[in-house]
């Protein structure tokens, strides 16, 4: 009996070692497959690598005019609002030199490198952008076209491709035989040259905050593109410059390291920073739909989803929304969408504003129409799209003119401007020919008993004027009350 037992045990004894060989096998085989079909060292050519971003760094000759030539043709496309053209223009620029030869020099520890290309780098800003300045003062077309708007808000996703294009890049240039598709794919795909061309347009036109935000995503793709040569070209090993005096090979390999650290420090910020604002749209978004955009108008009200601000600046936050009409959201539904804002962890401590219930006097409307036609631009791409929203949104607008006469401040002014005014009223008539319908506004005024007749001709003929002066409404029609 126990020595059957004793062999069912050396079987199971046998049978799990087997098992476990087998697994340590399957082990043993997915990890050589993984490392054959992720492996960049075995084929990675450092010092031809080396040597073709080195050849790419400087900035002359001919080098300096492909590179302006390709800012006209970028700021032409950017103008005339051809993606087309600027994929163009970024294929034949030479922008990404300087950038690759700063993360490699900080990467193999070469400071004259480093020097170079960082002076080769300000010469590339400043040449670039005070093309696309000279180009954008003198061009007597100036339209701000949704392509160039594109490069004035950069957010998580610039963060991203301009890591993982730069990424790429350096793993292909690195590879023996440089695979050119992707080279040129990085160039379409990080877009170093729109962002300069939009800072000379926005200097040229005179609005700093577009030249703000786009020298902004610029130096984003640069700090991450650099970032990402640092990283694969100390992944793939490269030698490290070696000098001759030890104390000096030291001094420079801490310096190195030094501003390898500085540079790290604003890209992890940047990403950090972004990565926070990108939540905090997210989550202002959820919160939108499920408040206001659900929210019925009793009336005329409409909610402007255009005009309303999401807004994130260094942890301050700020939600507006903003309603067209004269109807106001009652104060128990704008006290429940604040709890509901304070839901939500990035939502919590922004400031909150519902603009509602506002009169829509001429200056108003007019701003209206102005902010609207702002935010709405980047969608409309042509001349005469444009037209015809602008067209649409004023007839809308004086469609709407029964909300637009502050009677209250009317009746104030008329009498302290006319002693003799008894009476004043005012309605909308609406009146057709059959051919169209018209709505007038009439006002009806009577005047103290006593005056003389021709002081109220007189007077009414002034207080006709200046009705139509004071509210802008060359149709309005005065006649006497019954």
């Amino acid at each position: 009996m126990s020595t059957n037992l004793f062999k069912e045990d050396e079987n199971l004894n046998a049978d799990s070692k087997k098992v476990k060989r087998d697994f340590q096998g399957l082990l043993g085989s997915v990890k050589k497959f993984l490392s054959d079909l992720l492996d960049i060292r075995s084929n990675t050519d450092a010092a031809a690598t080396k040597e073709s971003i080195i050849q790419d760094i400087p900035f002359k000759g001919h080098t300096s005019w492909i590179l302006i030539c390709s800012i006209f043709i970028a700021s032409i496309g950017l103008n005339a609002n051809s993606t087309a053209v600027v994929i163009g223009a970024m294929l034949i620029s030479p922008l990404m030199g300087p950038i690759l030869g700063m993360g490699m020099a900080l990467a193999i520890n070469d400071v004259d490198l480093l020097r170079r290309s960082l002076k080769n780098f300000m010469v590339m800003v400043i040449l670039s952008v005070l093309t696309a300045y000279l180009f954008f003062a003198f061009f007597p077309l100036r339209d701000e076209s949704s392509e160039l708007l594109a490069r004035t808000k950069p957010d998580i996703r610039d963060v991203l491709i301009a890591f993982f294009g730069g990424s790429a890049l350096v793993i292909a240039r690195a590879k023996k035989g440089t695979i050119a598709s992707v080279i040129f794919g990085v160039a379409i795909a990080t877009a170093l040259m729109p962002p300069l061309c939009t800072v000379g347009f926005g200097l040229a036109i005179g609005k700093y905050w577009y030249a703000l935000g786009a020298i902004y995503l610029f130096i984003i793709n640069t700090i991450f593109i650099g970032l990402a040569t640092f990283l694969i070209v100390k992944y793939l090993r490269f030698p490290m410059v070696k000098y001759a005096n030890s104390k000096r090979r030291r001094t420079i390999a801490r310096l190195a390291s030094t501003v390898g650290f500085l540079v790290m420090l604003p890209a992890g910020y940047t990403f950090y920073m972004a990565f926070n604002e990108s939540l905090f749209n997210k989550q202002a978004q959820n919160f939108l739909s499920e408040t206001i955009e659900i929210y019925e108008f009793a009336q005329n009200g409409r909610y402007l989803d255009n005009l309303t601000k999401i807004e994130y600046n260094n942890g301050d936050g700020l939600l507006e929304i903003v309603c067209m009409g004269n109807e106001e959201i009652p104060a128990n539904v704008i006290s429940s969408w604040e709890n509901k804002k304070n839901d939500y962890s990035r939502l919590k401590d922004a400031e909150f504003h519902v603009v509602h219930g506002g009169r829509d006097d001429s200056e108003e409307k007019y701003k209206y129409v102005t902010e609207l036609y702002e935010a709405k631009k980047a969608e409309l791409t042509t001349r005469e799209e444009r037209i015809r929203f602008l067209e649409e949104e004023v007839v809308r607008l004086n469609q709407n003119r029964v909300r637009e006469i502050p009677f209250a401040e009317v009746l104030a002014e008329a009498r302290i401007n006319y002693e003799n005014l008894s009476y004043l009223s005012y309605a909308h008539k609406v009146a057709s020919d059959f051919s169209k319908i018209d709505t007038v506004t009439v006002f009806e005024a009577n005047w103290k008993e006593g005056v003389r007749t021709n002081i109220i001709e007189k007077e009414s003929e002034k207080l006709h004027s200046w009705l139509k002066t004071r509210l802008q409404d060359s149709t309005i029609v005065l006649e006497k009350a019954n």
